[in-house]
């Protein structure tokens, strides 16, 4: 009699904490517990405004977001710009958006710019709002804007800046001319990290592996725990396998998780609108190996996975720009300059390479 009450107060509880579990939606996995097989759509929200139609690889109809769970991606990668001029990437969008993307079991990794705009290595501008800001204000700033973020979106991964290869929020915080105030501005960025949500991961990522030894050198007093490194053959050089050393060398010295924050290939040289494509042209890609097709998207994204698969400490990869088909029309001049590396072909159909991001 007693080992049968003990059975069903058991029971009752297992299925009470079933309940709760579906009552607040799929609880995303802690991301170093598995592979992260991430798509960077940041612009996903603009883009949906125009109701474009996806189809799977079959042509069949499907959501997009759906289309990409069921191929394996497990992270989305959102940017967010302070105060941008039309709203998108700011803080209420990406709020709303990431708030979704967790309803559907999607791990979140954000990628501060600290900027109005892109920053990355040529261009690291101050929000309007900072400008004037003496140097411990704009840390102060830093700080609070950090806090703020993640205590309003609370993602699993966050970058401290975007491709800060020459430091960010420019001059304060230049590598070159201010090296100890940006250490200080990063670490302003790790602490508000920290103290909102420890078990958040904090990337610090650059572009291209070229320099990169001398970058973590400079951040070797800066507590955070993953190298992000972006690869694009167009602006980081055609070999693969000169990648992997550099992914290897920097794991190994640095005794940190590395992962790929950035990477993309042209499933084709053709356009889909008339805005002009960042790549075009058959000396922008990595020949023979991989050609501007769906194979040659696939097989180079395939070896990108199996590139941070073999790195000592690596921990996943996330592909930019999977979201950016031509969404304001065949006609537009102004549209997108990537809808040739979409993860979606020109009627809006999954390509091959979608099944990369399945394990293993």
């Amino acid at each position: 009699m007693m080992k049968s009450t003990v059975h069903l107060i058991t029971l009752s509880l297992l299925l009470l904490i079933s309940c709760n579990k579906e009552k607040n939606g799929p609880a995303p996995t802690d991301p170093e517990a598995g592979f992260i097989a991430a798509v960077d759509i940041s612009s996903y929200p603009e883009i949906s405004k125009a109701n474009p139609l996806f189809y799977d690889v079959n042509g069949n109809p499907k959501d997009f977001l759906q289309l990409l769970k069921e191929n394996g991606v497990n992270t989305i990668r959102l940017r967010l710009w302070v105060h941008p001029v039309n709203g998108h990437s700011g803080l209420d969008e990406v709020r709303q958006f990431a708030t979704g993307l967790k309803e559907k079991g999607f791990k979140i990794w954000l990628t501060l710019h600290y900027s109005d705009t892109w920053a990355d290595p040529g261009s690291q501008e101050l929000p309007a709002a900072w400008k004037g800001l003496d140097f411990p204000a704009l840390k102060d700033s830093v700080y609070a804007y950090t806090k703020k973020i993640m205590q309003e979106i609370r993602p699993e991964l966050i970058q401290i800046g975007n491709e800060i290869n020459s430091g960010m929020l420019h001059p304060h915080g230049n590598i070159t001319t201010n090296p100890g105030n940006f250490i200080q501005l990063v670490r302003a960025g790790c602490s508000a990290v920290r103290e909102t949500k420890a078990d958040c991961k904090i990337i610090l990522h650059v572009a291209g592996f070229q320099g990169a030894n001398w970058f973590f050198n400079q951040v070797s007093t800066v507590d955070y725990d993953i190298i992000g490194i972006s690869y694009y053959p167009i602006w980081h050089g055609k070999s693969v396998p000169d990648l992997a050393a550099k992914l290897q060398e920097l794991s190994t010295t640095y005794k940190k998780k590395i992962l790929i924050a950035e990477t993309a290939y042209p499933f084709t040289l053709g356009w889909n609108d008339w805005t002009n494509n960042i790549v075009g042209q058959t000396d922008q890609l990595i020949l023979p190996d991989y050609p501007a097709t769906p194979d040659g998207q696939q097989k180079f994204i395939h070896q990108i996975k199996k590139t941070i698969r073999d790195t000592k400490n690596g921990i996943g990869f996330c592909y930019w720009g999977a979201e950016l088909i031509a969404w304001k029309g065949n006609q537009s001049s102004t549209g997108s300059p990537w809808e040739n590396q979409a993860l979606f072909d020109f009627n809006n159909k999954a390509l091959p390479v979608l099944n990369e991001f399945k394990a293993p």
